[in-house]
């Protein structure tokens, strides 16, 4: 690691020297009231932060799980549900489950579990408090990086309290994003820590607290990027280091200019060859966890191919996005969980416009490089962290996301900050005449924030509100058609259902779930024709597996036992682990007559999950083979530890009979 120091100019150097900057807490008769009287502004500062998140994020305790991924992390994690065992940590390394390899998460949920147990209200509230120690973090790490106090509180301020960030908070099942903003925080402030005195230990800590982060989710894999963005602003790491001859200090600019152009651009590429060869460790961390990353969304389906998202699309989608993004930080309104993907190419003005507009900011931005260089480290803080989020790897159905604005908003919000705060300087204005604007522009956003944390109050007002914030949403349409069903409202669900038909009618989840109604209707061909299409052109092997199980349904009611059988073994060698599909195989095969293959689907199935209905089943199929004395063990067995032998043997009945 190369032996780089930034040295603190103009007003942060006077700050610090009246012992106001967080970290210096060596000053002559330290004791803890002094401490706290010297920087009882930051305490404060600090204290009205975190309780402003309280207040204004209060309303998520009446908030319960949402039909939108927390059933996978949550409800319906079987190992998560476990609480935090030995086999939960195994397991949370190992697994790629939800499309993701994020094994802090996933033990940050088990530790929940048992804490909470299955009282949203803890989950939530958790939240809201990592929530509140990332704005903290915040504000710390901005007044230690630059000596500015006021303007890193308004940043963390808007960080707080911004109605974007509500997504991040109030959904349970974004844990992720609130716990490895929290290590991402602590890391950025090892890296101003390390850069004061660098030393072993001190990068040690920035690659501990980044491995920790990408623990918990893989977004703040730009970090070394953004460090280098930090070198220039406020580090000013660029300027300050002399290379050549190893030592520290400032560049003796007399000799520099003596040096002539040439010299002068030479050391410059030697100051940045430096600084990007300090990160070498952090970029390795970054190009490991990406692919960690791929393999794990590519297991999981959710990484779309080029068939599903054409190039063009994805590049005209990216350019729009970041356009929107900027919209929702002056205008953050009708904000949901899932804006869907267009399913065509955008009208070229729309195109033009956008890609007019974001290289307008940035030549002003790269124009005012040496005098303003908080504006291009903002500006390229928002547009590089949001890289692997903006589209050009397609991940899921939407196009954007209020989620993956987390991090990346921070870039334009001290950007906005220190621009707004020069102009009132360079104008000559006292600082005061702005704290009355600021408390208004807090507490707008606060009333925004309190009550987009309702958005995510229940299951129905959550798909509900989408659809009323959004046009032509089909996954909307699609998901509150399938919650209305598991209510037992069908009459009302079918109307959304061929909505998100009409919207995509390539949708496949949306073709399933016809299908099934059709099935329900007793209209097989129908039914058949959707379980077809969606067998032919799902790339996921779960979805697949569903669709022929589906299929060998709708031919099993049609007295196709050869079909039927066909589609069930096509869906198990897809997805192996389905004890239920087996077991109805095994009744399939059993009323066809072939006992045997039935027994092997019995046992099959019992060897996967043990249950006492599927031990009877294949006592049973023993008992018809005549295989008396091995039977009897079979039952005799269950009898001795079955808790309610006499509903596990009704539920057996009802299975072969169908009563």
């Amino acid at each position: 690691m190369p032996p780089v120091t930034p040295v603190h100019k103009t007003k942060r150097a006077k700050i610090e020297a009246a012992g106001c900057a967080v970290g210096n807490d060596s000053a002559p008769g330290f004791a803890p009231l002094v401490w706290l009287r010297r920087h009882w502004q930051t305490v404060a500062g600090c204290v009205a932060l975190f309780a402003a998140v309280l207040i204004f994020y209060s309303s998520v305790r009446h908030n319960g799980f949402v039909p939108y991924d927390d059933p996978g992390y949550i409800r319906e994690n079987k190992h998560v549900m476990e609480g935090l065992t030995w086999r939960t940590v195994e397991w949370a390394f190992l697994t790629n489950t939800e499309a993701n390899w994020h094994p802090l998460t996933w033990l940050s949920h088990a530790v929940d579990v048992d804490v909470f147990g299955l009282n949203p209200a803890g989950p939530h509230w958790e939240n809201v408090v990592l929530h509140g120690l990332n704005a903290v973090l915040l504000f710390l790490l901005l007044q230690y990086a630059t000596g500015f106090r006021w303007r890193s509180l308004m940043v963390a301020a808007l960080f707080a309290l911004h109605p974007i960030n509500v997504e991040s908070v109030a959904w349970a099942a974004e844990r992720k994003n609130v716990l490895s903003t929290l290590f991402f925080m602590l890391a950025l402030w090892a890296y101003v820590w390390y850069t004061r005195k660098p030393a072993r230990g001190r990068y040690a800590a920035v690659v501990g607290l980044y491995f920790v982060a990408l623990l918990a989710k893989p977004q703040v894999i730009t970090f070394p990027f953004l460090l280098l963005l930090f070198d220039y602003w406020p580090l000013k790491r660029f300027e300050l280091v002399d290379l050549f001859g190893g030592g520290r200090g400032e560049i003796n600019r007399t000799e520099e200019k003596k040096s002539g152009a040439k010299a002068r651009k030479q050391k410059s590429k030697s100051r940045a060859g430096a600084l990007v060869g300090e990160k070498v460790p952090l970029f390795v961390m970054t190009a490991a966890s990406a692919v960690v990353t791929v393999l794990a969304q590519k297991s999981g389906g959710a990484v779309k191919d080029l068939a599903y998202v054409g190039v063009g699309l994805r590049f005209e989608t990216a350019a729009i996005s970041y356009l929107r993004y900027l919209g929702k930080l002056f205008w953050p309104v009708k904000l949901v969980a899932i804006y869907p993907h267009p399913l065509q190419l955008y009208p070229a003005w729309e195109i033009a416009a956008a890609v007019g507009v974001l290289l307008g900011i940035t030549a002003m931005a790269c124009g005012r490089l040496r005098q303003q260089g908080y504006l291009a480290v903002g500006w390229f803080w928002f547009l590089g962290s949001l890289v692997p989020m903006i589209g050009l790897v397609q991940v899921g159905e939407q196009a954007l996301a209020d989620r993956y604005a987390y991090i990346s908003f921070i870039g334009l919000f001290f950007a906005t900050v220190w621009l707004i705060a020069d102009a009132v300087e360079a104008l000559k204005i006292s600082g005061r005449w702005l704290a009355a604007p600021a408390v208004v522009c807090l507490l707008a956003l606060g009333v925004l924030t309190y009550r987009q944390v309702r958005y995510w109050h229940d299951a129905e007002g959550f798909w509900r509100g989408t659809l009323a914030a959004t046009q032509n949403n089909y996954i909307a349409n699609r998901d509150l058609a399938s919650l209305l069903h598991e209510h037992g409202r069908d009459a009302e669900a079918i109307p959304y259902l061929r909505e998100a038909l009409a919207i995509n009618p390539h949708d496949l989840l949306s073709n399933l779930y016809m299908g099934a109604h059709e099935e329900a209707q007793g209209n097989l061909p129908a039914a058949l024709d959707r379980f077809q299409f969606v067998a032919l052109h799902a790339d996921h092997p779960r979805l697949r597996a569903q669709a022929y199980s589906e299929l060998g349904s709708a031919y099993r009611r049609m007295g196709d036992v050869a079909k039927a059988k066909e589609c069930y073994e096509t869906s198990l060698q897809l997805v192996h682990g389905q004890p239920e599909l087996m077991v109805t195989l095994g009744v399939m095969v059993q009323k066809s007559g072939d006992l045997a293959e039935a027994l092997r689907q019995y046992e099959r199935a019992d060897a996967l999950q043990h249950t006492d209905v599927q031990e009877l089943l294949v006592a049973q199929a023993l008992q018809l083979e005549g295989r008396t004395e091995q039977a009897n063990a079979v039952y005799k067995r269950v009898a001795q530890r079955s808790p309610d032998l006499a509903q596990a043997q009704k539920t057996v009945e009802t299975i072969l009979h169908g009563r």
